[in-house]
Formats: C-alpha cells, sequence, structure tokens
C-alpha cells in the first residue's frame, strides 16, 4: 500500500504542479468511465476509439450487435443465438469457446458486466451510444478488459419525451414489438420502454425470445445537479442448437437436424435467462469544469439450462432411442453484481484529471442437479447410484473488489498533450461449496497506461500509447482438483494474474475538412497467460499431470484503418479495414488423444508455437455507402468480406474465408403530426454459403486422424430479409 500511496500522491501533486494556463490551448478533458459524457473530447485521446450513436444504431434495423460492430475496425464476434453474443477484439481469447470470458470489458452504464455463457445480451433498442476503446483498459475497468473495452450508454434525456411504436418482420420467424413513451419539463424527465424479440431460427432447435422493460428517470435537484435512476428487466429463453459435426455434415444437413447421431446434439441447451439492472446515480458540477460522479447499482443474473446429452440409462445401458430433449443434469447459475463507483473529474486550459474509486461486492452461485437417473462408473458400475434430483455440484463464490484509480491529462504545449492514468485492484475470492470446502484467495494488481497526442496540423493528430491489460485466475482454476467433479486437473493455487502489454501508434484527422480518417498499428503481447498444461481443451489421462498454468505466450499485431465523409449531401461512406497477425509465442504441449479407440486414452502432444491463433482472419473489410434518393428516402449497400482462418489450433483445418453483401432502405415522412418511418433490409443478398463459425480440438469421431470430419460448425442462414415501420408521436 505504500507504493499505491506514493504513486496517487505524485499524480495529485502533479495535477497542482502543473496549473500553471497555456492560453492557446483549447479546455482538456477527461472521459469519464461511468455513464456521462459531458467532459468527452476525442482531440487528446491517446488511444484508437469509435463510438456509434443511437440514431446509427436504430436505424441500421439490425437482429444484433453484431452486425452493428463489425464496422468498426478489429472487432470480431460470435453469436451465440439472436441478440446474444461474445464479443472480441483483435483476436484475443478467439481461441476460447466454451463461455470463458472474452478478453474485453463489456461496461453497460459504467458497471462491466459478464454473464454466465460467457456472451453479453443487450437490448438494441435501448443504447444511446456505443463506444469501443481498443487497448488494456484494465486502468479504468479492471479485470478482463486485456484488450480494449466496450462502453454501452443506455436511452436517457428530454429527447424521449413523445411516444413511439416499432414492428417489425423477416425470415425464420423474426417478429420484433416496441412501444415507448416520455415525458420532459424542466425539473424532470422520464421514459418507459417495453420490447420483445423472437425467432424460430435458421437451424434445427435455433428458436429464441427476449422480452425487455427498462426506463430511466432524471431529476434535477438544482442547476449543477441531477439524480438519474435506471432499470432494465429481460426475461429470455433460447434453445442452441445449430452446430454440426464434420464438414460432410455440413454440406447435407447445414440446419443441424436432428438424427440418430447422439453426437448431434449441443452440449447445453434450452437456456433460460433472467437479467434485472438498476442503478442509481448522483451528478454534481462543482463549477464549470470539475464535476463529481457517483453511481451505485445492482445487476442479477438469473440463468438455467441442461446439460450433457443423455446416451444412456441408469443401468449404463447405451439407448439409441434417447432424443434431444434427454439430458443429463440441469444447471442453476445465479449471479448478483452490486457496488459503488465515483468519479471526480477537473479540467481547465493546461491539464485536467480524474480520480475515482470501484467498489464490487459479487457473488456467483452455481447447483448442478441430476435431471435422471444416472450409474456411476468405477470398476463397476452402480445402477442408479444418482438418482434425478441429486445434487451434483452447489457452490458460491464471493469476489470483492477494492480499486482505486486516477487519470492526469497534460498541455505541454498548444498542440501536444500527455496523458497517464494508474488503477490499482483488490481482489478478494472467496469459495464455499455443500462439501463445506472453503477455499480462499486475494490477488494485488497494478495496471496503467501512458500517452501522448500531437497535433502536428490543425485537423491532423498523431498519437503514441503503452496500455496493461489483466485478468485474475478463477477459483475453478486456481483449485480445480477441489472444485471439480470429475477429470483429472490439479490445483495450482500459485497461479498470478495474467498480463498483456499493448502497444499502439496511430493517425486521425480530417482531410479537406470532410474526409475523415483513424488508422493505427498495434501490438498485444501475453506472456504467462493462464492455460492448461496439456492445452485449453486438450485431452488428459489418469497418468498424466494436467493442471492451470502460466505458461502461454500469443503475439497479436497488425493495421487497423478507417475512413468516413459525407461527401456530397446526398452520398457518404464508411470504410474498416483490419489487418491482422496473432500466434501463439508460446504453446509447447496441445494434447489430443489419437489413438483410435473409443475406450483408451493414448495422447499425442504437439507444439503449436508458432501457430496462428484460430478463427482469426488475416484480413477483414467493411464498407458502407449512404445514398439518399431524397432527404427522406435513403438507399445503403453493405460490403463484408474476411479472409480463410483456421478453426484448430494445430492450423491442419483451414477455413475459407466469409463474403456478403447487405442492403437497407428506409424512408421517412410526416403527416397530421405523426412520424412515420418505413424499412427493408436484405442480409446476404447473394445467398453465400459459409460458416458462422468452425472450430475443433480433438478427434472428435474417434478414427485415429485429426481431419475435418472432426469440426463443430455453425453453417451460415443464408439470405434473410427484414422489414418494417415505425410510428413516432
Amino acid at each position: 500500500m505504500k507504493k499505491l500511496s506514493f504513486i496517487l500522491s505524485t499524480l495529485l501533486l502533479g495535477s497542482i504542479s502543473y496549473a500553471q494556463v497555456i492560453e492557446s490551448l483549447d479546455t482538456i478533458n477527461v472521459d469519464s468511465s461511468t455513464i456521462d459524457d459531458r467532459f468527452s473530447s476525442k482531440k487528446t485521446e491517446v488511444s484508437t476509439t469509435t463510438t456509434i450513436s443511437a440514431e446509427q444504431v436504430d436505424e441500421a434495423h439490425t437482429e444484433n450487435i453484431q452486425q452493428v460492430l463489425q464496422s468498426i475496425p478489429g472487432i470480431t464476434t460470435e453469436v451465440k443465438t439472436g441478440d446474444s453474443i461474445k464479443i472480441h477484439i483483435r483476436g484475443v481469447e478467439n481461441q476460447m469457446y466454451m463461455g470463458e470470458k472474452p478478453g474485453v470489458a463489456v461496461v453497460i452504464d459504467g458497471v462491466p458486466v459478464f454473464e454466465r455463457t460467457g456472451a453479453v445480451n443487450i437490448d438494441l433498442d435501448n443504447i444511446e451510444s456505443i463506444k469501443v476503446l481498443k487497448g488494456g483498459a484494465s486502468y479504468l475497468f479492471g479485470d478482463d478488459a486485456l484488450s480494449g473495452a466496450v462502453i454501452i450508454t443506455t436511452k436517457k434525456g428530454a429527447h424521449y419525451n413523445n411516444n413511439f411504436v416499432a414492428l417489425e418482420g423477416g425470415s425464420f420467424g423474426y417478429k420484433k414489438l416496441v412501444a415507448r413513451t416520455g415525458y420532459s419539463n424542466d425539473v424532470v424527465n422520464f421514459h418507459v420502454q417495453g420490447s420483445e424479440r423472437k425467432a424460430d431460427g435458421y437451424h434445427e432447435d435455433s428458436n429464441y425470445s427476449a422480452k425487455y422493460f427498462n426506463g430511466k428517470l432524471q431529476y434535477f435537484i438544482n442547476d449543477s445537479s441531477d439524480l438519474t435512476f435506471g432499470t432494465e428487466y429481460s426475461k429470455r429463453k433460447k434453445d442452441s442448437h445449430g452446430t454440426v459435426g464434420g464438414e460432410t455434415e455440413a454440406q447435407i444437413n447445414p440446419k443441424s437436424i436432428y438424427n440418430d447421431d447422439q453426437d448431434s446434439r449441443d452440449y447445453t441447451r434450452m437456456y433460460n435467462v433472467e437479467l434485472l439492472k438498476l442503478f442509481l446515480t448522483y451528478s454534481k458540477d462543482f463549477t464549470e469544469n470539475v464535476n463529481l460522479l457517483v453511481n451505485t447499482y445492482l445487476y442479477t443474473d438469473d440463468t438455467s439450462f441442461w446439460s450433457s446429452p443423455q446416451t444412456r440409462d441408469g443401468n449404463y445401458v447405451l439407448q439409441p432411442s434417447y432424443d434431444d430433449f434427454d439430458y443429463v443434469f440441469d444447471n442453476m447459475y445465479e449471479q448478483v453484481q452490486k457496488g459503488v463507483k465515483s468519479e471526480l473529474r477537473t479540467s481547465s486550459k493546461s491539464f485536467a484529471t480524474l480520480l475515482g474509486l470501484d467498489l464490487r461486492d459479487n457473488e456467483y452461485k452455481n447447483k448442478v442437479t441430476y435431471r435422471v437417473n444416472q450409474a456411476k462408473r468405477t470398476f463397476v458400475v452402480t445402477p442408479n447410484f444418482f438418482e434425478a434430483g441429486d445434487e451434483k455440484s452447489n457452490d458460491t463464490t464471493d469476489e470483492n473488489v477494492y480499486a482505486v484509480y486516477g487519470e492526469y491529462k497534460q498541455g505541454i504545449t498548444k498542440d501536444l498533450t500527455a496523458t497517464a492514468n494508474l488503477r490499482y485492484d483488490k481482489i478478494e475470492l472467496d469459495y464455499r461449496d455443500y462439501k463445506n470446502q472453503h477455499l480462499e484467495k486475494d490477488f494485488d494488481v497494478y495496471s496503467y497506461r501512458v500517452g501522448t497526442n500531437y497535433n502536428f496540423t490543425k485537423n491532423d493528430t498523431v498519437f503514441v500509447n503503452y496500455s496493461t491489460g489483466f485478468r485474475a485466475p478463477t477459483i475453478s482454476q486456481l483449485f480445480t482438483g477441489n472444485t471439480s467433479t470429475y477429470g483429472n486437473t490439479e490445483n495450482n493455487p500459485n497461479l498470478k494474474p495474467e498480463e498483456s502489454k499493448n502497444y499502439e501508434i496511430g493517425l486521425r484527422g480530417t482531410v479537406f475538412e470532410k474526409y475523415n480518417y483513424e488508422m493505427a498499428l498495434f501490438r498485444i503481447d501475453r506472456k504467462d497467460f493462464i492455460m492448461k498444461t496439456s492445452g485449453n481443451y486438450g485431452g488428459s489421462s489418469s497418468t498424466a499431470t494436467d493442471m492451470w498454468d502460466n505458461i502461454g505466450g500469443a503475439k497479436h499485431q497488425g493495421l487497423e484503418m478507417s475512413f468516413n465523409s459525407n461527401i456530397t449531401d446526398k452520398f457518404s461512406y464508411n470504410l474498416a479495414y483490419t489487418f491482422l497477425d496473432a500466434r501463439y509465442t508460446n504453446y509447447h504441449n496441445l494434447a489430443i488423444d489419437l489413438d483410435g479407440n473409443t475406450n483408451t486414452t493414448n495422447l499425442s502432444y504437439f507444439d503449436v508455437t508458432g501457430n496462428r491463433i484460430p478463427r482469426t482472419s488475416k484480413h477483414s473489410i467493411n464498407l458502407i455507402l449512404d445514398y439518399f434518393i431524397v432527404p427522406q428516402w435513403k438507399f445503403e449497400t453493405e460490403f463484408v468480406k474476411k479472409s480463410s482462418y483456421y478453426a484448430d489450433d494445430l492450423n491442419r483445418l483451414k477455413i475459407k474465408g466469409q463474403e456478403a453483401v447487405n442492403l437497407l432502405t428506409q424512408y421517412k415522412m410526416k403527416s397530421n403530426g405523426l412520424d412515420w418511418s418505413f424499412f427493408a433490409r436484405i442480409d446476404n443478398l447473394f445467398d453465400n454459403q459459409y460458416y458462422n463459425t468452425a472450430r475443433a480440438s480433438s478427434d472428435r469421431d474417434d478414427n485415429g486422424t485429426f481431419d475435418k470430419e472432426d469440426l463443430s460448425i455453425t453453417v451460415n442462414q443464408g439470405r434473410t430479409f427484414t422489414f418494417g415501420l415505425s410510428m413516432k408521436f
């Protein structure tokens, strides 16, 4: 703590010692990491950032946020079902696909959120803005911000003081209904909104429904302070079937229609998710340039699902007649995130400061019970050893986070600014289970960013930064031998938090007063990141020692470019391009069972150091062209292309790239005091066939070879149509 006190004291004293005013500078600002951007400014930002407005989200008329984020360089997403996705930045954690954290902080109204599936569920109709911050972002958000943050602010403000309804429909049974009303005067403004999305889905058993209720109430205490109360409740039901086993099956059965092959069933299915978000924010302007924000919140996540397809009865006899509703386990997960986050910000002609406090009290409960009678196979099979309703596991993990952080931004000359960030996190983990086990572990982690920004012309800027991100080990990684009910993975209580080191240099600006651009060279180094000694999903045997350890390494480097402009009143464009080279720098012990015998485990080991990280395309491009036939009628064309990638760590299974053209037209009109909007959208106009995702980590068909028949594939649904209308009054 002495080191922390010294650093924070230096930061605060520095803000006083540099208090001289440089009259030729504009006001220098520090962005908030909570839910208020009143001081926001990109002119002195030292990292790559992109912001998408509510209007851009609403007028995209997409089914999920992936279709919005793909216009940003460096972003990749894995669509789960409907609007549930996992987000990646610059290829970090693209190799992971089993529900792990994504290496990106997803921040909603100032709070980093994490859901049970590793994905995040976002109400597209309740977004005020999306800001993507690239580079290690733990200096603002703490754990898991290895490669950046996606910061989402939900709708708020007097401009929602109207009535609004919208109806949409589309392919594969897609339907959406939204209704909103609001009110505003000089003292208070509020809005409430309800919506429902549902679809049958292209794939067999891929139906989903999502119902939302949300709203905000903002009360102005006086001219310098206000209170904002926000709430969102969502109830979701979704199936997750959609993958097929092997390339042959992908060709003849792209919809993944269930057959007698037990392997055609997904390991987990039938998700029921209830999410509740509540927050209360106090904002106080002490002066025009000094602001205090205090945000208190409570987020809950109740999730249940089935797991492990049942293939045998209680006597351990194979039953081919079992169908896609026969599963072994019921899983219940309860998560509570609550805490307080506060920030004090100042701005001036010469410097700006931010000092923040982040206190979190999170609780994660897991309970797994048997849905059916199940035999236990040891040396002999004991019939009906487990009865339906018996507990397989039942545990609770308490996570407490105590963090302080700060930012100091200094104007050195009228064109040169420097920025420094520092954050300290103390993380305490406390685990208890039904076997009366009590396990504890604490971590002390520092993260930081330093950078500079130089305006070499009136409209053009060069920026350079170095930042870090970290991820703390989980209880299940630290103490797998105690907490796991199967397998041979041992404990490793000496695990350290993994760290990413991010380097970036870039240019941004405007040419001829209308052509905007931003480009950046980046590199991410990950050393000693946590993986299993047999590989992330590698095999293990009763004789091989397997544990989680700080043994992995990777390097992600590349180039990102974006260009946009309103060339004329009628024509505009947005172009995004990414070159990414993501490789393992340390991965010496990937284990795969290749003996071709389902009853034995004889592992083959591979050194995949230097290999490309799975599911990272080298080249990605997104081009959007907007043309206004008349001011009320817009026509939009989008071209999306990604180059080939490997589906596996061995780099044996190469998957062809993706290419699609999307069309959108929208017409607006006013009539009798009503604002009408009509739209129609076609995705994948030419019905190109490609894979949404493809992955492989084992010889799944046990034939002794590792080939494309071992892939797990989700086939793209092809051409889709969406249409709708909305009315505001």
